[in-house]
């Protein structure tokens, strides 16, 4: 048995996504998947290996936009780019309010929170006993993440 499924049967009623091979590692789906984020500006990445707390993923990817029509953009971003390389979720929670959507590709799942509900919900601190995969924002991305940290007048 494989030790990284696309999907985890112990969730009953969960249907499996498509994953193409090439996306089959969670670590190469989570970075395709911040990468479509980070082309919409998604910032305050976080991936979480949650393997050993939880058997029905191996990874979370939480991301934050500035606004509703932000989260909704990143969201759908990674939607395109996915299913551009032959990937598609097997579910999508969250569209209609846009305020925090989750997208279930199996063995990664990923919160995209406006950023006051990332702040409420604080899934950083529920999920602080898992392991942080590192990864680097871009130049751009962590541009940005600033100038949304600075007062505005």
């Amino acid at each position: 048995m494989d030790d990284h499924p696309t999907w985890h049967p112990s969730v009953p009623n969960r249907k499996p996504p498509r994953l193409p091979e090439s996306l089959q590692d969670p670590q190469k789906l989570a970075m395709a998947i911040v990468e479509a984020a980070w082309s919409k500006n998604a910032y305050q990445t976080r991936i979480y290996d949650v393997r050993k707390l939880v058997d029905y993923t191996d990874l979370f990817v939480i991301l934050t936009g500035r606004s509703e029509r932000q989260v909704a953009a990143i969201a759908d971003a990674i939607e395109a780019e996915l299913k551009a390389q032959g990937a598609a979720p097997a579910g999508i929670e969250g569209r209609k309010t846009a305020t925090w959507i989750l997208l279930d590709f199996g063995n990664v799942v990923v919160h995209v929170f406006e950023k006051g509900n990332r702040d409420y919900y604080d899934l950083d601190r529920l999920w602080a006993d898992a392991a942080v995969v590192a990864v680097e924002e871009p130049a751009w991305v962590q541009d940005f993440a600033r100038m949304e940290a600075e007062p505005s007048f």
